[in-house]
């Protein structure tokens, strides 16, 4: 079954086509990879698809939801989360307060119960607190969740932000060059964990990079996009043997 399908989606900022007819079908459970030259047009169709941009045309489909045009809040509501190329972190909050911000996604308790600190207040944090806890200790961060979020290594924050993203729940991860700025260990440790994730929560995953060698150990399938237009898609072996792909690459 299709989590998500993309049919036609286009955008055009100052009349150039930063995204041109990307079609685009994701099966449930899937890890795909978009790729592409820098100013390809990856990280608008990132942002068109949670909500940041709205579409000048096309369609969104999300486990059968149609979310085109909706807001970035009611996009993860419905099932869809995603980090940034740019670390975005609570840096005033822990840790784990940075987790628990993703947790609220569900309305964990009213107003009324946090403010005049009811029982069920209290209840709620201790249940949070704990699946939290869960979540940190897949990215290995447990021990530093009373830290704050600035004060944790590069590589790190880059989990941290996942795991976030991770702790609203959603159907699909959207992950935007989650690797960028670590060294060959820290990626290593990364795609191994992102692996791991999508077994354990069984979650389907559309991920951004530039390494071509790196998408292809990780990904069934890979989308190349150029000039915000499809160049390739398929299989990692027919993608990166594909020439135009390998023109687009070396800038021949």
């Amino acid at each position: 079954m299709d989590m998500l399908s993309v049919k036609n989606l286009c955008i055009s900022f100052g009349g150039l086509h930063a995204v041109d007819s990307f079609n685009i079908t994701i099966k449930k459970g899937e890890l795909y990879g978009l790729i592409g030259p820098n100013g390809a047009g990856k990280t608008t169709v990132f942002n068109l698809l949670t909500g940041v941009y709205k579409p000048d045309m096309g369609q969104i489909i999300l486990d059968g939801q149609n979310i085109t045009g909706k807001s970035t809040i009611e996009i993860n509501k419905a099932g869809m989360a995603r980090t940034f190329q740019n670390i975005r972190l609570f840096d005033n909050l822990s840790v784990l307060d940075n987790v628990k911000v993703g947790l609220h996604n569900d309305n964990r308790y009213s107003t009324a119960s946090g403010i005049l600190r009811l029982p069920s207040y209290f209840r709620t944090e201790k249940s949070m607190n704990e699946e939290a806890y869960k979540i940190l200790e897949v990215f290995g961060l447990e021990d530093e969740a009373k830290h704050h979020a600035t004060n944790l290594p590069y590589g790190k924050q880059r989990k941290l932000e996942i795991a976030r993203a991770l702790a609203t729940n959603p159907k699909m991860l959207l992950l935007d060059e989650p690797a960028a700025g670590m060294n060959p260990s820290e990626t290593d440790e990364l795609m191994e964990t992102i692996t791991r994730l999508r077994k354990l929560y069984d979650i389907t995953i559309l991920l951004i990079e530039h390494d071509m060698k790196l998408v292809a150990g990780i990904c069934e399938k890979i989308f190349v996009l150029n000039f915000g237009m499809e160049l390739a898609n398929g299989v990692p072996q027919d993608v990166l043997n594909d020439p135009e792909v390998i023109k687009a690459y070396l800038g021949e």
